[in-house]
This record gives structure tokens, C-alpha cells and sequence, in this order.
């Protein structure tokens, strides 16, 4: 039996990535009270393993705080049962959860009347950290929208081939915000940039001329080299900790030129790897 867990802030997308995996063939269940997740995990393995066999729940702040702080002995659970799990934790910035309430118009699920939205969500945080803290994937969703997050989550979990480790490179602009989910940061903006050539402003690191641009700048290739370097010398210390997920974030000033060729070059040289290779451009419209 495959187990993804989903869970995160409310506001973050978990409802989004739940839709996704059960569109991906999971069976999927919403709000499962940590209590209850005994009972059904016997049902499921012993009972019905067939219907089961890649499932879904999400566990959040809607459960009691006691309830969340038996979290770890969950997770003993389902290793005793041999259950293959995975935790999958979404958060987003105080400022973009807030927006997003806003606009909906929804009720967090921990307001009252001693609590208003923004202490609210800080308390949801506190709540969730035993989940938090065991996370295999965190996806911060702060820049993305729903069709990202749909793509993303497919990518990373619905269709990630079974016992591959997913490298997944992102370009970013610093000027947007580090993404808080990488698990390596690389900057470039050092190194000399398309967008004080006129006739590449307009253009991103995946057309042809910034292509041509940066590949005969000698120290464009000197830091694709090294990175590449040192992936190669640490990835697999990851891939040999059991680790599922590992993300390599390339930022430059505005996400567009180095940043983006740079991934796609990076991509392009670990495609022959053992791992299931994702490319992403966060901030590339």
C-alpha cells in the first residue's frame, strides 16, 4: 500500500492537492481524525488492500491539537503495517494566506472570538508542526496558482515513478522571494546578465539567442560545471538516505534569463541519472 498524507495550512492549496491525486488513481479521504487512522489503516491493509492500494488523507488543523500530537506514533503505525508513506506539507507566506481568505471570503477553521485570521494562522502553524517537522515534500505555495500547483503535484507525486527519487530544478527571481522549499540554493547573479543586451531583454533563458548568449561566456559554463559538480558528489548521499524529493533552486535578479538557462542546462545534463527528473520556472510568465 502507497500512503501519501496531505496536510498544511489551510488556505495553502490542500484541498487542490488532494482533487490532484485522486484524478492520479489515489483514493483519497478528507479531514481523517488521527484517531481514526488505526481503524482504517487495518481496514485498508487487511480488508480491502485491492481498493487501497494507493490512498490519500488529509490530516490538518480541523483535528484537535491532541489528536495532532500523536502524529509520530501515526507514523510507527504505519511502518509496522509496511506501509509505504509520504507526507506532503503545503504552507504559503502569512501575507498570501491572508489575501487568499480575503478573496474567498472563507472562515479559517481556528477563528473566534479570540482569535482573528492572523493570529488564527499562526496558531494553525503551531498546531501542524509535528507534521510539519516530518514532511518528505514541502511546497510553499506563496507564488503559485492553482494550475501550478495541479502540475506540481502531478509531478512530484501522482505520476513520480515508484522507488526514483524526484530532482526537481527550479528557477526563481530573487526579487520575488527565495522559494522556502528548496533544499539547495544557487545564485547567479554574479554572472553577466541578458537583460542589459536590448535585443534580449524581451526574451527568457529558453529562446535560442539567450542560449547562444550565455553558453559562449566562459563563466556561465565554469558555474554550470561546478554545480552540476556538486550535485553530482551530493545527491546521491540524499538518494542513499531514502530521501524521495530534492529540490535545486537557481535564482537570478527577475527568474527570466540566467536563472532559467541554467536549469534547463542542469536538467539536460542529469537526465540520463537514476532520478525522475522536474523542471519548474516560478517566476517565467
Amino acid at each position: 500500500m502507497k500512503l501519501v498524507i496531505v496536510s498544511g495550512l489551510s488556505g495553502s492549496g490542500k484541498s487542490i492537492a488532494l482533487e490532484t491525486l485522486e484524478d492520479s488513481g489515489y483514493y483519497c479521504i478528507d479531514n481523517l481524525p488521527v484517531s481514526l487512522f488505526e481503524p482504517f489503516i487495518r481496514q485498508a491493509v487487511i480488508g480491502n488492500p485491492g481498493v487501497f492500494r494507493k490512498t490519500a488523507i488529509s490530516i490538518d488543523a480541523r483535528n484537535q491539537s491532541a489528536s495532532l500530537d500523536q502524529f509520530p506514533l501515526t507514523l510507527q503505525l504505519a511502518d509496522r503495517f509496511g506501509i509505504e508513506c509520504q507526507i506532503l506539507f503545503l504552507q504559503a507566506e502569512t501575507d498570501t494566506l491572508l489575501k487568499r481568505f480575503s478573496e474567498t471570503r472563507r472562515k479559517h477553521p481556528l477563528t473566534d472570538a479570540d482569535h482573528p485570521l492572523s493570529e488564527a494562522i499562526e496558531l494553525e502553524r503551531k498546531l501542524l508542526e509535528p507534521v510539519a517537522s516530518r514532511a518528505h515534500l514541502l511546497i510553499d505555495t506563496t507564488y503559485t496558482n492553482i494550475h501550478q500547483l495541479r502540475e506540481l503535484i502531478r509531478g512530484r507525486v501522482g505520476a513520480k515513478q515508484d522507488h526514483l527519487m524526484s530532482l526537481y530544478f527550479l528557477s526563481f527571481g530573487y526579487k520575488n522571494g527565495i522559494p522556502l522549499d528548496a533544499d539547495f540554493v544557487f545564485d547567479t547573479r554574479c554572472l553577466p546578465n541578458p537583460h542589459w543586451e536590448p535585443s534580449l531583454r524581451s526574451k527568457t533563458g529558453k529562446d535560442s539567442e539567450v542560449i547562444d548568449f550565455l553558453t559562449d561566456i566562459a563563466e556561465v559554463q565554469s558555474y554550470l560545471d561546478d554545480v552540476t559538480s556538486f550535485l553530482q558528489r551530493w545527491v546521491p548521499q540524499f538518494a542513499a538516505e531514502n530521501r524521495s524529493y530534492l529540490t535545486a533552486a537557481i535564482g537570478c535578479t527577475g527568474g527570466q534569463h540566467r536563472s532559467v538557462y541554467l536549469v534547463e542546462a542542469l536538467a539536460e545534463r542529469f537526465r540520463s541519472s537514476l532520478y525522475d527528473i522536474l523542471v519548474r520556472h516560478r517566476d517565467l510568465n
